[in-house]
């Protein structure tokens, strides 16, 4: 019987697709499976048993990853679950920096004593106005699951429409807008759009990736909007040009105790994927992505291993997966242990990502605890399983 733990509360929608015969349990040292949305775990002590955890959301810097492919645990995520929300919640953060909504919603709160408010504040809204986003140029910085939603909705709403992203998959390049213009150089949307959105996921590599270079191109007007990751900005450059008014606003989703003093900052609690839509998306996907491996062995928007897929488990014979060092040999190794045994393989599938590698073999009929017992003892080999 499968044990499945929840480290943080998860949508009831995502524990229903669990099968019959799957069990939550309370106790992590039980369990074979982990949802999870924003528990720390870089210090938490795995069992053995554990072979999945599944991310209700697309960042997983809550989760060791390394050191999960070490011992074989499988680390999903939920890409695109939760990228409608993002994409509302950028569209109104276009329209906060756009207008003085934030500014004019405090003056009313504050005057709310005043008895002829109503003429007060016709005579104090001249200090909050804005300008409309039609027609103005909006810059979409990573064209994956949300930016490319942002991207078209931007056109939709009239806007011209800019993206960068040197690495946009071909999935997702059928799903962005014709009318959406590409880029191959970032210092072109810093240099030329009214607003820029960035949508790139927090990785060494783009830590800091809007800099002091970049600020500095940005004109004095525009609007940067991060609903990412707060490492993606060098904040210190950031708070200088907001507070010398070298840029018209920075919107954000992520408070830190520098931009709550920057002047013209609009700072949001994290509210992006925060909506009951998409935490039930989330934990859906995440679902159904631990049953799949656990039940098949297939591997789907995994961060840590690469994704192989061999379909349902077979009614007849037996299915052994095996998580390894990609090192040669190995499945040369696996598979002539199989034979050895006098088994045939029916069908194999065999993916290598960075250091770790992953591999499907379905056999036609019934594996030995033998030949099981020595695929397991070659060196590199981190677990195998038989289904």
């Amino acid at each position: 019987m499968p044990r499945i733990h929840c480290l943080n509360n998860i949508s009831k929608k995502g524990t229903d697709q669990l099968p019959a015969g799957y069990e939550l349990v309370d106790d992590l040292a039980q369990a074979d499976g982990v949802l999870v949305r924003s528990a720390q775990l870089h210090d938490t002590e795995f069992p053995p048993s554990l072979l999945a955890i599944a991310r209700a959301g697309a960042g997983v810097n809550n989760i060791p990853l390394d050191r999960c492919a070490e011992e074989g645990i499988v680390v999903f995520n939920t890409p695109g679950a939760n990228a409608n929300a993002v994409k509302e919640l950028v569209l109104a953060g276009m329209l906060l920096g756009s207008r003085g909504i934030v500014d004019g919603a405090i003056w009313c709160r504050e005057n709310a004593d005043d008895p002829a408010i109503g003429k007060s504040a016709e005579k104090a809204k001249k200090a909050f106005a804005g300008r409309e986003i039609m027609g103005k140029k909006l810059g979409v910085i990573g064209l994956g699951a949300i930016g490319a939603l942002v991207a078209n909705a931007a056109i939709d709403l009239g806007m011209e429409v800019i993206g960068y992203d040197p690495y946009v998959s071909v999935a997702a390049a059928w799903r962005i807008s014709n009318r959406v213009q590409h880029t191959t150089n970032l210092d072109d949307i810093c240099r030329e759009c009214d607003y820029i959105s960035i949508h790139v996921p927090a990785m060494d590599s783009t830590k800091g990736m809007i800099g002091a270079d970049q600020i500095a191109l940005m004109k004095a007007d525009a609007v940067l909007l991060n609903f990412s990751r707060d490492s993606l900005v060098d904040e210190a450059a950031l708070i200088e040009a907001l507070n010398a008014d070298k840029l018209g606003r920075y919107v954000t989703d992520f408070a830190t105790p520098g931009i709550m003093g920057a002047r013209c900052a609009i700072v949001l609690p994290h509210l992006g994927a925060s909506t009951e839509e998409a935490e039930e998306n989330c934990a859906v996907m995440a679902a159904n992505e631990i049953v799949d491996f656990i039940e098949n062995g297939n591997i789907t928007n995994s961060v840590n291993f690469p994704a192989v897929d061999l379909g349902p488990k077979r009614a007849q014979g037996q299915r052994i997966t095996i998580v390894h060092r990609n090192v040669p040999g190995i499945i040369n190794a696996i598979t002539e242990a199989i034979a050895e045994h006098g088994h045939n393989l029916a069908n194999i599938l065999s993916k290598a990502r960075g250091d770790y590698a992953y591999a499907i073999i379905d056999v036609d009929d019934q594996l030995g605890d033998d030949a099981q017992e020595k695929m397991q003892a070659r060196e590199g080999v981190l677990r195998v399983r038989v289904l």
